[in-house]
């Protein structure tokens, strides 16, 4: 009687598993699938039954570096990080060998395909856009896997270093192209405001003639400076009009 009770203690003891909370166990019984364990200590009948844990945690797929053409043939590497979760541990276990595996290698072949289908600028400007597409094509795969893809994300993308120098000097050109446009347009807003000071000048003498003293007082404010004055011929004729009316008086 006591072999058999300690037959049947060490029989539970070992049928014992124990499930975490960010686990769940696949129980396949006499080879078919019976059902899903949730987190907890759940006894699986030696010989009979088998459980397989599956963590349903967010995971993190580094994808390595993979050579890509884009459209406009370039060749460059690009490399990745997916972030998905397994959300049917049934589907995980039984649809696919090995899901982590299967998942790297069609990121893989997706990445290609998307940078394949931009061109170098569209690549690097709207990485954003293209994370998406690849993200989009991963997902429609991986449901039948019982997987979802939370995000797709690019790392890098490594250009030949003969591009690098070229696109370096095709931007310091851009540079200085703005560089010229911001000093011409500059110039032509002075040369306007010079061209409406001089209207307004021309049509008031006495404008003009204020202008020159100021310019006269600002000169004069360094001693050192040695002044050639040529007097307006307006003022010159003032004068004489001035004289003319107090020798008639």
């Amino acid at each position: 009687m006591n072999y058999i009770i300690g037959f049947l203690i060490v029989a539970v003891v070992i049928s014992i598993r124990e499930v975490k909370q960010y686990e769940r166990g696949v129980v396949l019984t006499l080879g078919k699938f019976t059902g899903i364990k949730k987190p907890g200590w759940r006894l699986i009948l030696p010989v009979f039954q088998s459980m397989k844990k599956v963590d349903i945690r967010v995971k993190a797929v580094d994808v390595p570096d993979q050579d890509a053409i884009t459209q406009d043939n370039i060749s460059c590497k690009i490399n990745a990080v997916i972030y998905y979760k397994v959300v049917d541990a049934g589907k995980a276990i039984l649809e696919v060998e090995n899901f982590w595996h299967a998942v790297s290698q069609l990121a893989q072949t997706t990445m290609r395909t998307v940078v394949g289908q931009l061109p170098l600028d569209g690549l690097l400007i709207r990485r954003d856009e293209a994370s998406t597409r690849i993200k989009e094509i991963i997902e429609r795969n991986a449901v039948a896997w019982g997987l979802d893809i939370e995000n797709v994300e690019l790392k890098d993308i490594v250009l030949p270093e003969d591009m690098k120098r070229t696109m370096a000097k095709q931007a310091e050109a851009e540079r200085e192209r703005r560089a010229v446009i911001i000093k011409s347009e500059g110039e032509v807003s002075a040369a306007e405001n010079l061209k409406k000071a001089a209207d307004m000048l021309s049509s008031s003498p006495a404008s003009l003639h204020l202008r020159t003293l100021n310019a006269l007082n600002d000169i004069s404010s360094d001693q050192s400076n040695t002044i050639v004055f040529a007097i307006p011929l307006e003022i010159v004729k003032a004068f004489q009009s001035y004289v003319e009316k107090n020798d008639r008086s």
